[in-house]
């Protein structure tokens, strides 16, 4: 049986979805457009290893599909090569903003912060969307940054957690390694009346060959994490599992 978090495993996926008659689309042209009917919002995490994005960003667009790239900050995410390769096939390239955990909490260094790498990203791309990358290990959720400031004052179109209607819009992540796994998850989470329990990639590609998932959906995955090779694979596998259970013990005492 074929291993699950494999980029054929990923290609399986997306087939699936083009076939359903979803618009795979990004978050900035569903936010711009105001799109309608069979939506499927393609958004990455960048947080580690971005030729792994690469080879996602190089299958969709195979597809003729459009996602969103949100890349940190960080040396392990931010890739100008990567980045403008990527944007040259399509997609939409995003800022996955960690600036109040990095700042350990400094709200104004933490803003001046956030402007400086925007621009620094926007050398590459002209970014009009963000989104928060969840820091699960600091005391620090990075959106509390928009209780004092404005992103849009950036010239920022959207934020997912802020803008997105997750009451219509079905929220899909591989947060944790895991299609279901909202409680190994410390703050990628939505408020969703959705009750759709998804155990694997296969699991999802029955769903939606069989037309149970909505209308509109948002997918959100973490190409680190998705790869044919064994031992990378084997990595991510143990690694996950591992920071699941302390995840799972923050999640819990946050409650």
């Amino acid at each position: 049986m074929m291993r699950d978090f494999t980029l054929e495993m990923y290609g399986l996926l997306l087939a699936a979805v083009k076939k359903a008659g979803y618009a795979c689309i990004s978050y900035e042209q569903f936010v711009s457009r105001g799109q309608k009917g069979r939506t499927y919002i393609l958004r990455h995490d960048v947080d580690n290893l971005p030729l792994n994005s690469l080879a996602t960003a190089r299958i969709e667009a195979r597809e003729g599909m459009q996602g969103t790239y949100y890349f940190r900050i960080v040396a392990q995410s931010f890739n100008p090569e990567v980045i403008v390769s990527i944007a040259e096939l399509g997609h939409e390239i995003g800022y996955h903003y960690e600036d109040l955990s990095l700042c350990h909490g400094d709200f104004d260094k933490a803003y001046d912060q956030f402007q400086k790498n925007l621009e620094r990203l926007r050398v590459y791309f002209p970014v009009k969307t963000i989104c928060m990358h969840g820091s699960p290990l600091s005391r620090w959720d990075n959106r509390l940054l928009w209780d004092k400031y404005d992103y849009k004052k950036s010239g920022i179109l959207a934020e997912p957690y802020f803008d997105t209607d997750f009451s219509k819009v079905f929220y899909l992540t591989d947060t944790g390694r895991t299609w279901d796994g909202s409680e190994y998850s410390v703050r990628d989470k939505v408020n969703s009346p959705f009750q759709i329990s998804i155990r694997s990639t296969r699991d999802l590609i029955q769903k939606i060959n069989s037309d149970l998932l909505p209308s509109q959906v948002m997918q959100n995955i973490h190409p680190q994490r998705w790869t044919n090779e064994l031992l990378p694979w084997t990595k991510e596998l143990l690694f996950q599992n591992a920071k699941n259970i302390i995840k799972g013990v923050v999640s819990r005492m946050n409650k």
